[in-house]
């Protein structure tokens, strides 16, 4: 994928094609790993199971992590909803608790797929799972979501960073929710140009999002934010589906992000200086686990 240097490279030549982004990056990836077309859907589909089973085995209850500070909040919310008692609807409901069991399973070491990175890989699964159970959906299908979803990551990577320690929490949990909402656009019978507004806006609605982990763990603030960075997806999506624009292009969106990380201070780039980290509580549960005291319920 060295050719495409910004999205709307991207968006342009799939236009141009009259195909979607996915084809765009299958193809491009077949020719610079010289691998077969075969192969590498083959491994998105693994990636995928993965996916599932971080969804299944985050779901169970009295889930707790290695540090003992979070506990079984996916299997939490959606025992509320099949309980029937949620408000938000059963689909929004799975995924909620879809992102949150993925990034439950990442503070049990467990096995994830980093989208684009651990500290925001319950977004990505947490939507498109939910999408194919209440869609109808077929594995394949979702498989191009995710080789939608790499394009997007792909250039926000050349061109900013995915990192949380570089760019803060927006670089994370704001780049997987751009790739979710172009995902999901792109599933969903959405252009190549709804897919750029799609990521676009979720990258505006991320923007400056601080990175601020109690006690360094990926964990407090960052399990709760996957779900709520799902919730910009989903909206993202179904504004570009619905014909509203980006004023500003998905590119400029992108180095506005750079900009603004490199503008944070280093104590809101996962140093666990500022922040909730730095509040009195979050400093109080960082050191109760510096003790080796496992925090209260």
């Amino acid at each position: 994928m060295i050719m495409y240097n910004s999205l709307q490279a991207i968006i342009e030549q799939a236009e141009k094609e009259n195909v979607a982004i996915s084809a765009i990056i299958l193809r491009q990836t077949v020719t610079d790993t010289e691998r077969s077309e075969e192969d590498i859907i083959n491994q998105m589909a693994r990636n995928l199971s993965v996916m599932k089973e971080a969804v299944a085995e985050g779901c169970k209850e009295g889930l707790k992590s290695i540090s003992g500070l979070t506990g079984d909040w996916a299997f939490k919310v959606k025992s509320r909803f099949e309980a029937k008692q949620g408000f938000c609807g059963i689909f929004v409901g799975e995924v909620i608790y879809n992102a949150l069991a993925v990034m439950h399973v990442n503070a049990c070491m467990g096995r994830v797929v980093a989208a684009p990175t651990a500290g925001s890989c319950g977004i990505l699964p947490g939507c498109l799972i939910a999408l194919q159970n209440h869609h109808k959906l077929t594995d394949r299908q979702l498989i191009d979501g995710l080789l939608n979803a790499s394009a997007i990551g792909m250039v926000i990577a050349k061109n900013a960073t995915l990192s949380g320690a570089e760019g803060a929490c927006q670089a994370e949990c704001g780049s997987g929710a751009a790739m979710a909402a172009s995902a999901i656009t792109e599933i969903m019978g959405g252009t190549p140009s709804m897919c750029g507004i799609a990521a676009a806006q979720s990258l505006k609605g991320l923007m400056g999002l601080v990175c601020d982990p109690v006690a360094g763990l990926v964990e407090e603030p960052c399990i709760i934010r996957n779900a709520t960075s799902a919730m910009v997806a989903l909206c993202s999506a179904e504004m570009a589906l619905s014909g509203i624009p980006s004023l500003i292009p998905v590119d400029e969106v992108i180095k506005a992000m750079d900009v603004v990380g490199k503008q944070l201070p280093v104590s809101l780039r996962e140093t666990a200086e500022g922040g909730i980290a730095a509040s009195p509580t979050g400093i109080k549960l960082a050191a109760g686990l510096q003790n080796n005291n496992r925090p209260s319920e």
